[in-house]
């Protein structure tokens, strides 16, 4: 009997450090700031943004089901690895809002055609599918996207608001 409450007293701990975790509010980037870099850290799974060569954002982020190695076709499931821009913004995403992200550059043009692959597209930094936002920062437990860098809601909101259309993004392996 003592393993039993035990077992419910730890699980219990758990359950509420998750919900502490996940509605535990997060931090803002400061009025006036615009976001003039953003950098990913695909194996530390960090997204930080930067203003005047200064950190003023860094966000735990969830990334393609398959993050290892850099996007080399449609359907691999992986986060692109390399230099691009932030080329268009919308607020009516179906993940919340979403920043476009400027793939496929020259180079992935190149290691699709080599492969005979098409290259596939539409990669967003987005917040959660309108259908489940409840999750919060719970769904950076697993990595989740078609390839897409993903955040909480109130992330996406903050990062939206100070990132400007032209914004150079660099992914990192």
């Amino acid at each position: 009997m003592p393993f039993r409450k035990v077992t419910i007293a730890a699980l219990t701990l758990v359950f509420i450090c998750l919900v502490v975790y996940n509605f535990y509010p997060e931090g803002k980037i400061p009025d006036g700031i615009t976001i003039d870099k953003l950098v990913v850290n695909k194996a530390k799974r960090q997204l930080t943004a930067y203003a005047n060569s200064r950190i003023v954002a860094t966000y735990t982020v969830a990334l393609g089901k398959c993050p290892v190695g850099k996007k080399q076709m449609e359907g691999d499931h992986k986060t692109p690895e390399g230099t691009y821009t932030i080329y268009a913004k919308n607020p009516n995403s179906a993940y919340h809002k979403n920043m476009g992200i400027s793939y496929p550059n020259a180079d992935d043009i190149a290691t699709a055609k080599q492969a005979g692959q098409p290259t596939g597209g539409d990669i967003k930094i987005h917040g959660m599918n309108n259908t489940r936002p409840f999750l919060g920062r719970l769904h950076k437990i697993v990595d989740w996207t078609n390839g897409c860098i993903a955040l909480t809601n109130e992330e996406m909101d903050a990062l939206y608001a100070h990132t400007p259309v032209g914004t150079p993004i660099i992914i990192n392996p």
